[in-house]
């Protein structure tokens, strides 16, 4: 591959990175091909996922950095929010609700106190609403996901202290 195709490659990396900014999306992947045996699969997320980049001819392991300050550094926190002692985690894949119905009001806030048992907020998975209960008491010091927003198992979903 030509270093004219890699730099073609990385303005391309860019421009995913600003379209996915600029419409408010999550998450962008795209498959290019040039040839039999010449592709570039691209996979560039908001949420602090790592940005993925395969070629099958020539990789350039500079593709990759140059797109990663674009996609992740708006949910690129300084520590990992899954080994807070406080981090609650997700039980399930699914989608997150922060409210029981659209308008209402949200099940917690920052800076809220919690009971053992409340519910913090609701996973769907397969059509199912989850209401997942707080772990222990303590007060919320940070929602880490937002309405709506897919999780995956574990996926860290807000701290109690």
């Amino acid at each position: 591959m030509s270093n004219k195709s890699h730099e073609s490659d990385v303005a391309f990396i860019k421009a995913l990175a600003e379209l996915l900014n600029e419409n408010d999306l999550t998450e962008l992947s795209v498959k290019r091909e040039y040839g039999e045996d010449d592709t570039l699969n691209v996979r560039v997320s908001r949420r602090g996922e790592a940005v993925t980049t395969q070629m099958s001819a020539a990789p350039a392991p500079a593709a990759a950095p140059a797109a990663a300050p674009h996609a992740a550094a708006p949910a690129a926190p300084a520590e990992d929010p899954a080994s807070h002692p406080g981090a609650v985690t997700s039980p399930m894949v699914g989608t997150v609700y922060v409210q029981a119905e659209p308008g209402a009001p949200a099940f917690v806030s920052v800076g809220q106190q919690v009971a053992e048992g409340d519910t913090l907020l609701i996973i769907e998975a397969m059509k199912t609403m989850n209401h997942i209960p707080a772990p222990r008491a303590g007060t919320v010091m940070r929602i880490l996901i937002e309405d709506g927003a897919a999780v995956e198992y574990g996926a860290p979903l807000m701290i109690i202290e």
